[in-house]
């Protein structure tokens, strides 16, 4: 399934230009973290994906959540889907600008994020940094992920999570940290004065984490 993206290209792509992927919440669109891009390295590509499923409102939605069901919180056939699609169209778009030596980078916000967790975990070798925002690793997507620290050690994760988030509770986020920790993987975990999204603070700690 080939996914809807929106892009900004620098002027110049060389096969050592940084490529940063964006993966939406649930409910949103590619425009929403597309939005950070004003502030991100000039010479970075940047791709905002559009999740293949819609929701009510004119959203669009990695996988189905049943928010009555704690247990169906995940439809995990759903969600292996978008993330073979979403792992396919990152190595066809890497494979057409010709990057080979460059830097691929992962940012996502709520379920967005939880596939990040898996692709970043699962397929190590091909990611650097990655970003979970109001997020959770998702153990039912964890099933494949590489325990060898050798291959995980230059994965660079930030991770940050609202105080008062409403949809994705706080305990929930923080099992980021425990997992990562296990893993012996490098992550930056941070808990802002905040709902289900992302504060001026925690903006500006993602862009120093971006661009340091």
């Amino acid at each position: 399934m080939n996914l809807d993206y929106i892009v900004r290209e620098p002027e110049l792509i060389t096969p050592d230009t940084t490529i940063l992927f964006m993966l939406h919440g649930y409910g949103s669109n590619e425009q929403d973290l597309f939005s950070f891009r004003e502030t991100l390295p000039a010479d970075w590509i940047i791709i905002s994906f559009r999740a293949p499923r819609e929701t009510q409102f004119e959203g669009f939605s990695w996988y189905d959540i049943d928010f009555n069901n704690p247990e169906k919180f995940v439809d995990v056939p759903q969600a292996k889907e978008s993330l073979n699609s979403v792992l396919e169209s990152i190595l066809k778009i890497v494979n057409s600008y010709g990057i080979t030596e460059g830097k691929t980078h992962l940012c996502g916000f709520s379920q967005g994020g939880i596939l990040c967790y898996a692709l970043a975990l699962t397929y190590p070798e091909m990611f650097n940094l990655i970003a979970c925002l109001s997020s959770y690793p998702e153990e039912k997507l964890l099933t494949d992920i590489v325990n060898d620290k050798k291959k995980l050690e230059k994965l660079r994760f930030f991770i940050s999570h609202g105080t008062d988030d409403a949809v994705i509770p706080l305990e929930w986020g923080r099992k980021a940290a425990e997992l990562l920790y296990d893993l012996s993987c490098y992550f930056t975990f941070r808990e802002y004065m905040s709902g289900h999204g992302v504060n001026q603070k925690n903006y500006m700690d993602l862009m120093e984490f971006f661009t340091k």
